[in-house]
Protein backbone atom coordinates (compact mmCIF):
# COMPACT_ATOMS: atom_id res chain seq x y z
CA UNK A 1 0.00 0.00 0.00
CA UNK A 2 3.11 2.47 -0.13
CA UNK A 3 2.82 2.75 4.33
CA UNK A 4 3.63 0.47 7.26
CA UNK A 5 1.95 -0.38 10.65
CA UNK A 6 5.21 0.80 12.40
CA UNK A 7 5.50 0.19 16.64
CA UNK A 8 8.48 0.53 19.15
CA UNK A 9 10.08 -2.22 20.95
CA UNK A 10 12.57 -0.83 23.74
CA UNK A 11 15.14 -3.43 24.74
CA UNK A 12 17.86 -2.60 27.76
CA UNK A 13 20.76 -4.89 27.49
CA UNK A 14 19.02 -7.19 24.79
CA UNK A 15 15.52 -6.92 27.49
CA UNK A 16 12.27 -5.78 26.38
CA UNK A 17 10.99 -3.82 28.85
CA UNK A 18 8.12 -2.15 26.71
CA UNK A 19 6.37 -2.14 22.90
CA UNK A 20 4.50 0.99 21.77
CA UNK A 21 1.47 0.96 20.27
CA UNK A 22 0.94 0.43 16.72
CA UNK A 23 0.14 3.56 14.43
CA UNK A 24 -1.71 2.08 11.27
CA UNK A 25 -1.31 3.48 7.74
CA UNK A 26 1.83 5.80 8.08
CA UNK A 27 5.21 6.17 7.27
CA UNK A 28 5.12 9.41 9.87
CA UNK A 29 3.82 7.89 12.84
CA UNK A 30 3.72 9.85 16.39
CA UNK A 31 3.23 7.77 19.40
CA UNK A 32 3.97 10.59 22.35
CA UNK A 33 4.41 7.29 25.20
CA UNK A 34 6.80 7.78 27.99
CA UNK A 35 8.06 4.80 29.76
CA UNK A 36 9.93 5.27 33.41
CA UNK A 37 11.72 2.17 33.88
CA UNK A 38 13.89 1.38 36.27
CA UNK A 39 17.17 0.32 35.37
CA UNK A 40 20.11 -2.26 36.70
CA UNK A 41 22.93 0.20 38.05
CA UNK A 42 25.58 -1.57 35.08
CA UNK A 43 23.23 -1.14 32.71
CA UNK A 44 25.00 -0.74 29.33
CA UNK A 45 23.09 0.32 26.07
CA UNK A 46 19.31 1.41 25.48
CA UNK A 47 17.68 0.03 21.83
CA UNK A 48 14.81 1.47 20.14
CA UNK A 49 13.53 -1.05 16.98
CA UNK A 50 11.32 0.04 14.95
CA UNK A 51 9.01 -2.72 13.15
CA UNK A 52 6.06 -2.79 10.84
CA UNK A 53 3.16 -4.79 12.19
CA UNK A 54 2.03 -7.44 9.24
CA UNK A 55 -1.18 -9.52 9.74
CA UNK A 56 0.30 -12.96 8.08
CA UNK A 57 3.93 -13.52 8.98
CA UNK A 58 6.63 -12.21 10.86
CA UNK A 59 7.00 -8.41 11.42
CA UNK A 60 9.50 -6.41 9.50
CA UNK A 61 12.40 -5.03 11.63
CA UNK A 62 12.73 -1.37 9.91
CA UNK A 63 15.66 0.03 11.77
CA UNK A 64 16.63 0.94 14.97
CA UNK A 65 18.52 3.70 17.10
CA UNK A 66 21.23 2.50 19.96
CA UNK A 67 22.42 4.89 22.45
CA UNK A 68 25.00 3.71 25.10
CA UNK A 69 25.04 4.37 28.93
CA UNK A 70 27.79 6.78 28.12
CA UNK A 71 26.18 8.93 25.85
CA UNK A 72 23.28 9.22 27.73
CA UNK A 73 24.64 9.83 30.90
CA UNK A 74 26.91 12.83 28.90
CA UNK A 75 23.88 15.39 28.49
CA UNK A 76 22.64 16.00 32.00
CA UNK A 77 19.39 17.73 30.28
CA UNK A 78 18.72 14.34 28.73
CA UNK A 79 19.09 13.49 24.66
CA UNK A 80 16.39 15.60 22.75
CA UNK A 81 16.60 15.33 18.90
CA UNK A 82 16.21 13.27 16.03
CA UNK A 83 18.29 10.17 15.60
CA UNK A 84 18.64 8.10 11.91
CA UNK A 85 18.02 4.74 12.38
CA UNK A 86 20.44 2.21 11.23
CA UNK A 87 19.65 -1.05 9.69
CA UNK A 88 19.60 -4.29 11.76
CA UNK A 89 22.45 -6.87 11.38
CA UNK A 90 21.47 -10.53 12.75
CA UNK A 91 25.43 -10.62 13.83
CA UNK A 92 25.22 -7.29 15.43
CA UNK A 93 21.68 -8.76 17.69
CA UNK A 94 23.46 -10.56 20.56
CA UNK A 95 22.84 -11.36 23.95
CA UNK A 96 23.80 -13.65 26.93
CA UNK A 97 26.67 -14.53 28.80
CA UNK A 98 29.33 -17.56 28.73
CA UNK A 99 30.77 -18.97 31.56
CA UNK A 100 34.48 -20.09 31.18
CA UNK A 101 37.88 -20.98 32.93
CA UNK A 102 40.99 -20.57 31.06
CA UNK A 103 44.92 -21.21 32.34
CA UNK A 104 47.90 -22.65 31.37
CA UNK A 105 49.42 -25.14 34.14
CA UNK A 106 53.21 -24.25 34.66
CA UNK A 107 54.40 -28.04 34.84
CA UNK A 108 54.81 -29.76 31.69
CA UNK A 109 56.37 -29.67 28.40
CA UNK A 110 54.57 -28.45 25.75
CA UNK A 111 52.74 -25.75 27.61
CA UNK A 112 49.04 -26.43 27.08
CA UNK A 113 46.24 -23.78 27.14
CA UNK A 114 43.51 -25.94 28.62
CA UNK A 115 39.97 -23.71 28.01
CA UNK A 116 36.98 -25.16 30.19
CA UNK A 117 33.32 -24.28 28.89
CA UNK A 118 31.34 -24.43 31.63
CA UNK A 119 27.47 -23.32 29.91
CA UNK A 120 25.99 -19.73 28.72
CA UNK A 121 22.81 -18.12 29.68
CA UNK A 122 20.26 -16.15 27.84
CA UNK A 123 21.65 -16.83 24.28
CA UNK A 124 19.79 -14.95 21.62
CA UNK A 125 16.77 -17.28 20.11
CA UNK A 126 17.50 -17.72 16.34
CA UNK A 127 14.83 -20.56 15.68
CA UNK A 128 11.53 -20.44 15.37
CA UNK A 129 11.12 -22.84 18.60
CA UNK A 130 12.19 -20.16 20.24
CA UNK A 131 15.21 -21.21 21.68
CA UNK A 132 18.56 -22.13 19.70
CA UNK A 133 20.70 -25.37 19.12
CA UNK A 134 24.08 -23.47 20.83
CA UNK A 135 27.86 -24.75 20.07
CA UNK A 136 31.09 -22.95 21.08
CA UNK A 137 33.76 -22.75 18.76
CA UNK A 138 37.45 -21.72 20.19
CA UNK A 139 40.52 -20.92 18.01
CA UNK A 140 43.72 -20.54 19.30
CA UNK A 141 47.32 -20.75 17.30
CA UNK A 142 45.86 -21.17 14.19
CA UNK A 143 43.53 -24.51 15.38
CA UNK A 144 40.04 -24.52 16.28
CA UNK A 145 38.60 -27.07 17.72
CA UNK A 146 34.28 -27.35 18.80
CA UNK A 147 31.58 -28.34 21.64
CA UNK A 148 28.76 -30.55 21.42
CA UNK A 149 25.69 -29.14 20.07
CA UNK A 150 22.53 -28.79 22.66
CA UNK A 151 19.62 -28.52 21.07
CA UNK A 152 16.80 -26.41 21.78
CA UNK A 153 18.06 -24.12 24.61
CA UNK A 154 19.25 -20.92 25.20
CA UNK A 155 21.02 -22.18 28.47
CA UNK A 156 23.44 -24.96 27.22
CA UNK A 157 25.40 -27.15 30.22
CA UNK A 158 28.74 -27.99 27.67
CA UNK A 159 31.38 -29.07 30.76
CA UNK A 160 34.30 -29.69 28.07
CA UNK A 161 37.36 -28.73 28.08
CA UNK A 162 39.54 -27.79 24.87
CA UNK A 163 43.45 -27.91 25.03
CA UNK A 164 45.75 -26.02 23.14
CA UNK A 165 49.33 -26.68 22.57
CA UNK A 166 51.34 -23.31 22.53
CA UNK A 167 54.37 -22.52 20.39
CA UNK A 168 57.70 -21.43 22.40
CA UNK A 169 58.69 -18.17 23.09
CA UNK A 170 56.39 -15.06 23.51
CA UNK A 171 52.24 -14.73 22.93
CA UNK A 172 53.02 -11.00 21.31
CA UNK A 173 49.52 -10.49 20.30
CA UNK A 174 48.15 -13.68 20.21
CA UNK A 175 44.51 -13.88 21.17
CA UNK A 176 41.90 -16.58 22.22
CA UNK A 177 38.57 -16.28 20.72
CA UNK A 178 35.67 -17.89 22.08
CA UNK A 179 32.47 -18.05 19.67
CA UNK A 180 28.77 -19.32 19.95
CA UNK A 181 26.89 -20.19 17.13
CA UNK A 182 23.58 -21.57 16.75
CA UNK A 183 23.85 -25.10 14.63
CA UNK A 184 21.15 -25.44 11.53
CA UNK A 185 20.63 -28.92 10.02
CA UNK A 186 20.05 -26.80 6.51
CA UNK A 187 21.73 -23.29 5.50
CA UNK A 188 24.72 -21.67 7.56
CA UNK A 189 24.72 -21.81 10.74
CA UNK A 190 23.18 -18.45 12.75
CA UNK A 191 26.22 -16.32 15.21
CA UNK A 192 25.38 -15.92 18.71
CA UNK A 193 28.31 -13.97 19.84
CA UNK A 194 32.23 -13.96 20.83
CA UNK A 195 34.57 -13.01 23.06
CA UNK A 196 38.49 -12.35 23.08
CA UNK A 197 41.25 -12.67 25.68
CA UNK A 198 44.97 -11.64 24.38
CA UNK A 199 47.21 -14.77 25.31
CA UNK A 200 49.79 -13.21 27.40
CA UNK A 201 46.91 -12.25 30.10
CA UNK A 202 46.05 -15.62 30.68
CA UNK A 203 49.08 -17.16 30.63
CA UNK A 204 49.98 -15.18 33.75
CA UNK A 205 47.04 -15.15 35.23
CA UNK A 206 43.83 -17.81 35.07
CA UNK A 207 40.75 -16.47 34.18
CA UNK A 208 37.61 -17.34 35.43
CA UNK A 209 34.37 -16.20 35.36
CA UNK A 210 31.32 -14.86 33.59
CA UNK A 211 31.63 -12.98 30.34
CA UNK A 212 29.65 -11.03 28.15
CA UNK A 213 29.64 -12.13 24.21
CA UNK A 214 29.70 -9.23 21.72
CA UNK A 215 28.84 -9.04 18.23
CA UNK A 216 31.66 -8.73 14.94
CA UNK A 217 32.83 -5.64 14.48
CA UNK A 218 30.39 -3.96 12.06
CA UNK A 219 30.31 -4.38 8.37
CA UNK A 220 26.66 -3.05 7.79
CA UNK A 221 26.76 -0.60 4.97
CA UNK A 222 25.93 3.52 4.80
CA UNK A 223 21.97 3.69 4.76
CA UNK A 224 21.92 7.22 6.39
CA UNK A 225 19.08 8.68 5.69
CA UNK A 226 17.07 5.91 3.76
CA UNK A 227 15.39 4.27 6.89
CA UNK A 228 14.18 7.43 8.51
CA UNK A 229 14.46 8.50 11.70
CA UNK A 230 12.90 8.23 15.23
CA UNK A 231 12.64 11.57 17.91
CA UNK A 232 13.71 10.46 21.15
CA UNK A 233 13.28 12.09 24.21
CA UNK A 234 15.86 10.11 26.82
CA UNK A 235 16.85 11.13 30.41
CA UNK A 236 18.89 8.89 32.62
CA UNK A 237 18.91 9.85 36.79
CA UNK A 238 20.06 8.02 39.25
CA UNK A 239 18.34 8.23 42.89
CA UNK A 240 19.79 7.16 45.74
CA UNK A 241 16.79 7.03 48.49
CA UNK A 242 17.65 6.96 52.02
CA UNK A 243 15.78 6.25 55.15
CA UNK A 244 12.54 8.27 55.52
CA UNK A 245 13.95 10.14 58.64
CA UNK A 246 16.06 12.04 56.57
CA UNK A 247 13.78 13.78 54.32
CA UNK A 248 11.73 15.15 57.38
CA UNK A 249 14.01 18.31 57.25
CA UNK A 250 12.74 18.98 53.62
CA UNK A 251 9.08 18.05 54.28
CA UNK A 252 8.80 20.06 57.05
CA UNK A 253 10.27 23.32 54.96
CA UNK A 254 7.92 22.49 51.94
CA UNK A 255 4.95 22.43 54.60
CA UNK A 256 5.72 25.28 57.13
CA UNK A 257 3.97 27.50 54.57
CA UNK A 258 0.93 25.77 54.94
CA UNK A 259 0.86 24.55 58.82
CA UNK A 260 2.29 27.67 59.90
CA UNK A 261 0.89 30.20 57.60
CA UNK A 262 2.53 33.50 59.51
CA UNK A 263 5.38 33.61 56.51
CA UNK A 264 6.30 36.09 53.90
CA UNK A 265 4.42 34.81 51.02
CA UNK A 266 7.74 35.81 48.89
CA UNK A 267 10.08 34.00 51.75
CA UNK A 268 8.10 30.71 51.53
CA UNK A 269 9.97 27.56 50.02
CA UNK A 270 6.94 27.30 47.73
CA UNK A 271 7.07 30.71 46.61
CA UNK A 272 10.85 30.09 46.26
CA UNK A 273 10.84 26.93 44.45
CA UNK A 274 8.14 28.42 41.99
CA UNK A 275 10.47 31.01 40.83
CA UNK A 276 13.60 28.79 40.35
CA UNK A 277 11.94 26.50 38.59
CA UNK A 278 11.92 26.48 34.90
CA UNK A 279 8.76 25.64 32.13
CA UNK A 280 10.10 22.64 31.42
CA UNK A 281 10.66 20.93 34.55
CA UNK A 282 7.64 22.40 36.08
CA UNK A 283 5.64 19.40 35.36
CA UNK A 284 8.22 16.86 37.48
CA UNK A 285 8.36 19.48 39.93
CA UNK A 286 4.50 19.20 40.41
CA UNK A 287 4.15 15.78 39.96
CA UNK A 288 6.56 15.07 43.00
CA UNK A 289 4.96 17.61 45.27
CA UNK A 290 1.38 16.29 44.63
CA UNK A 291 2.93 13.40 45.57
CA UNK A 292 4.56 14.32 49.05
CA UNK A 293 1.62 16.56 50.16
CA UNK A 294 -0.61 13.60 49.25
CA UNK A 295 1.19 11.44 51.54
CA UNK A 296 1.00 13.76 54.52
CA UNK A 297 -2.89 14.49 54.06
CA UNK A 298 -2.44 17.76 52.86
CA UNK A 299 -3.16 17.77 48.94
CA UNK A 300 -5.60 20.33 49.65
CA UNK A 301 -4.28 22.66 51.24
CA UNK A 302 -1.50 22.65 49.11
CA UNK A 303 -3.51 23.35 45.95
CA UNK A 304 -5.74 26.56 48.06
CA UNK A 305 -2.07 27.51 48.98
CA UNK A 306 -1.10 27.67 45.47
CA UNK A 307 -4.38 28.75 43.45
CA UNK A 308 -4.21 31.79 46.20
CA UNK A 309 -1.06 32.78 44.92
CA UNK A 310 -1.51 32.38 41.82
CA UNK A 311 -5.48 34.54 42.21
CA UNK A 312 -3.12 37.56 43.95
CA UNK A 313 -0.79 37.38 41.27
CA UNK A 314 -3.70 37.45 38.17
CA UNK A 315 -5.17 40.77 37.58
CA UNK A 316 -7.17 39.77 34.15
CA UNK A 317 -9.86 37.26 34.97
CA UNK A 318 -9.50 35.98 31.44
CA UNK A 319 -6.25 35.01 31.65
CA UNK A 320 -6.94 33.05 34.85
CA UNK A 321 -4.76 29.54 35.31
CA UNK A 322 -3.90 29.63 31.68
CA UNK A 323 -0.56 29.69 32.45
CA UNK A 324 1.77 26.57 33.01
CA UNK A 325 2.47 27.61 36.40
CA UNK A 326 3.10 25.18 39.38
CA UNK A 327 -0.14 26.09 40.81
CA UNK A 328 -1.64 25.03 37.40
CA UNK A 329 0.33 21.84 37.16
CA UNK A 330 -0.02 20.75 40.65
CA UNK A 331 -3.83 20.62 40.07
CA UNK A 332 -3.89 18.75 36.67
CA UNK A 333 -1.35 16.06 38.37
CA UNK A 334 -3.85 16.04 41.03
CA UNK A 335 -6.51 15.01 38.96
CA UNK A 336 -4.91 12.76 37.30
CA UNK A 337 -3.47 10.66 40.49
CA UNK A 338 -6.97 11.39 42.28
CA UNK A 339 -9.53 11.16 39.40
CA UNK A 340 -8.10 8.08 36.29
CA UNK A 341 -10.55 5.37 37.64
CA UNK A 342 -13.46 8.51 37.18
CA UNK A 343 -12.26 9.39 34.03
CA UNK A 344 -12.32 5.85 32.56
CA UNK A 345 -15.90 5.31 34.10
CA UNK A 346 -17.48 8.73 32.45
CA UNK A 347 -15.37 8.34 28.87
CA UNK A 348 -14.57 4.79 28.22
CA UNK A 349 -18.17 3.37 26.59
CA UNK A 350 -18.54 6.74 24.52
CA UNK A 351 -14.68 6.49 23.35
CA UNK A 352 -14.52 2.54 22.70
CA UNK A 353 -17.83 2.94 20.27
CA UNK A 354 -16.28 6.21 18.18
CA UNK A 355 -13.46 3.45 17.97
CA UNK A 356 -15.77 0.56 16.69
CA UNK A 357 -18.06 2.69 14.45
CA UNK A 358 -15.12 4.25 12.49
CA UNK A 359 -17.39 6.85 10.90
CA UNK A 360 -16.18 9.22 8.57
CA UNK A 361 -15.82 12.82 10.05
CA UNK A 362 -14.88 16.15 8.51
CA UNK A 363 -16.29 19.57 8.68
CA UNK A 364 -13.11 21.09 6.98
CA UNK A 365 -13.78 21.07 3.14
CA UNK A 366 -9.81 21.20 2.32
CA UNK A 367 -9.38 18.14 3.78
CA UNK A 368 -12.65 16.40 2.68
CA UNK A 369 -12.00 12.99 0.64
CA UNK A 370 -15.17 13.02 -0.82
CA UNK A 371 -14.76 9.54 -3.07
CA UNK A 372 -14.17 7.75 0.68
CA UNK A 373 -17.11 9.59 2.05
CA UNK A 374 -19.46 8.47 -0.78
CA UNK A 375 -18.81 4.63 0.32
CA UNK A 376 -18.48 5.02 3.68
CA UNK A 377 -21.65 6.99 4.20
CA UNK A 378 -23.92 6.55 1.31
CA UNK A 379 -24.17 4.14 -2.22
CA UNK A 380 -26.23 6.62 -4.08
CA UNK A 381 -24.65 8.92 -5.93
CA UNK A 382 -21.56 11.33 -4.94
CA UNK A 383 -22.14 13.66 -1.93
CA UNK A 384 -21.48 17.42 -2.21
CA UNK A 385 -19.33 19.17 0.45
CA UNK A 386 -22.93 20.28 2.45
CA UNK A 387 -23.87 16.67 2.66
CA UNK A 388 -20.58 15.46 4.23
CA UNK A 389 -20.36 18.77 6.74
CA UNK A 390 -24.29 17.78 8.10
CA UNK A 391 -23.34 14.51 8.05
CA UNK A 392 -20.43 14.87 10.26
CA UNK A 393 -21.94 17.62 12.66
CA UNK A 394 -24.81 15.20 12.52
CA UNK A 395 -22.55 12.66 14.36
CA UNK A 396 -20.51 14.81 16.04
CA UNK A 397 -23.34 16.47 17.74
CA UNK A 398 -24.32 12.40 18.68
CA UNK A 399 -20.81 11.75 20.40
CA UNK A 400 -20.59 15.28 21.95
CA UNK A 401 -23.94 14.75 23.38
CA UNK A 402 -23.55 11.61 24.99
CA UNK A 403 -19.88 12.74 26.54
CA UNK A 404 -21.61 15.61 28.19
CA UNK A 405 -24.42 13.72 29.71
CA UNK A 406 -21.71 11.03 30.75
CA UNK A 407 -19.72 13.69 32.61
CA UNK A 408 -23.40 15.81 34.14
CA UNK A 409 -24.53 12.17 35.06
CA UNK A 410 -21.71 11.44 37.02
CA UNK A 411 -21.62 13.95 39.82
CA UNK A 412 -21.55 11.31 42.50
CA UNK A 413 -19.02 9.14 40.97
CA UNK A 414 -16.86 12.38 40.82
CA UNK A 415 -13.83 11.82 43.75
CA UNK A 416 -14.66 13.63 46.70
CA UNK A 417 -11.29 14.86 47.14
CA UNK A 418 -11.49 16.68 43.63
CA UNK A 419 -14.93 17.96 44.60
CA UNK A 420 -13.49 18.79 47.82
CA UNK A 421 -10.80 20.81 45.17
CA UNK A 422 -13.01 22.30 43.02
CA UNK A 423 -15.29 23.96 46.44
CA UNK A 424 -12.35 25.87 47.53
CA UNK A 425 -11.03 26.73 44.05
CA UNK A 426 -14.65 28.41 43.47
CA UNK A 427 -14.58 29.65 47.04
CA UNK A 428 -11.10 31.93 46.52
CA UNK A 429 -12.08 32.78 43.23
CA UNK A 430 -15.05 34.65 44.08
CA UNK A 431 -13.27 36.34 46.98
CA UNK A 432 -10.73 37.34 44.45
CA UNK A 433 -12.74 38.57 41.58
CA UNK A 434 -16.31 39.25 43.62
CA UNK A 435 -18.02 41.85 41.31
CA UNK A 436 -21.41 40.82 39.73
CA UNK A 437 -19.14 41.14 35.86
CA UNK A 438 -16.76 38.56 37.08
CA UNK A 439 -19.82 36.02 38.36
CA UNK A 440 -18.64 33.34 35.71
CA UNK A 441 -15.21 33.54 36.31
CA UNK A 442 -15.70 31.20 39.54
CA UNK A 443 -17.49 28.69 36.93
CA UNK A 444 -14.64 29.10 33.49
CA UNK A 445 -11.77 28.39 36.96
CA UNK A 446 -13.43 25.03 37.33
CA UNK A 447 -14.06 24.31 33.88
CA UNK A 448 -10.65 25.31 32.46
CA UNK A 449 -9.16 22.34 34.76
CA UNK A 450 -12.18 20.15 34.59
CA UNK A 451 -12.52 19.98 30.87
CA UNK A 452 -9.08 21.45 29.23
CA UNK A 453 -7.29 19.72 31.33
CA UNK A 454 -8.43 16.43 31.82
CA UNK A 455 -11.33 15.88 29.91
CA UNK A 456 -10.54 16.64 26.57
CA UNK A 457 -6.84 15.57 26.45
CA UNK A 458 -8.15 12.11 27.64
CA UNK A 459 -10.67 12.76 24.57
CA UNK A 460 -7.89 13.63 21.92
CA UNK A 461 -5.27 10.78 23.30
CA UNK A 462 -6.80 8.01 24.62
CA UNK A 463 -3.91 5.74 24.95
CA UNK A 464 -2.04 8.50 27.00
CA UNK A 465 -4.82 8.20 29.43
CA UNK A 466 -4.87 4.11 28.90
CA UNK A 467 -8.40 4.00 27.56
CA UNK A 468 -7.48 1.87 24.42
CA UNK A 469 -4.74 0.00 24.23
CA UNK A 470 -3.69 1.20 21.09
CA UNK A 471 -3.43 4.58 18.93
CA UNK A 472 -6.63 5.80 17.10
CA UNK A 473 -6.42 5.40 13.41
CA UNK A 474 -5.95 8.52 10.82
CA UNK A 475 -9.78 8.37 10.68
CA UNK A 476 -10.95 7.97 14.25
CA UNK A 477 -8.06 10.18 15.14
CA UNK A 478 -9.52 12.80 13.54
CA UNK A 479 -13.03 12.61 14.76
CA UNK A 480 -11.38 12.70 18.23
CA UNK A 481 -9.40 16.19 17.81
CA UNK A 482 -12.92 17.91 16.09
CA UNK A 483 -14.48 16.38 18.97
CA UNK A 484 -12.11 17.46 21.81
CA UNK A 485 -12.00 20.77 19.85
Amino acid sequence: SGSSDPYCVVKVDNEVVARTATVWKSLNPFWGEEYTLRLPHGFRSLTVYVLDEDAIGQDDVIGKVSLSRQQISAEPRGVDSWLTLVPVDPDEEVQGEIHLELQVPEQGHPRVLRCHLIEARDLAPRDLSGTSDPFARVSCCGRTLETAVIKRTRFPHWDEVLEFELTEGKPGEAVLSVEVWDWDIVGKNDFLGRVEFPLDTICTDPTKGWFQLLPFPSTAKDHVGQLGALRLVVRLMEDRVLPAPYYQPLIQLLTEPILCPGQSPASTALAILEEVTSGESRQDVATKLVKIFLGQGLAMPLLDYLTTHELARTTDPNTLFRSNSLASKSMEQFMKVVGLPYLHEVLKPVVNRIFEEKKYVELDPGKMELNRSRRVISFKGSLSEAQVQESSLELLKGYLEDIIDAIVGSVEKCPLLMRVAFKQLRRRVEERFPSAEHEEVRYFSISGFLFLRFFAPAVLTPKLFSLREQHANPRTGRTLLLLAK
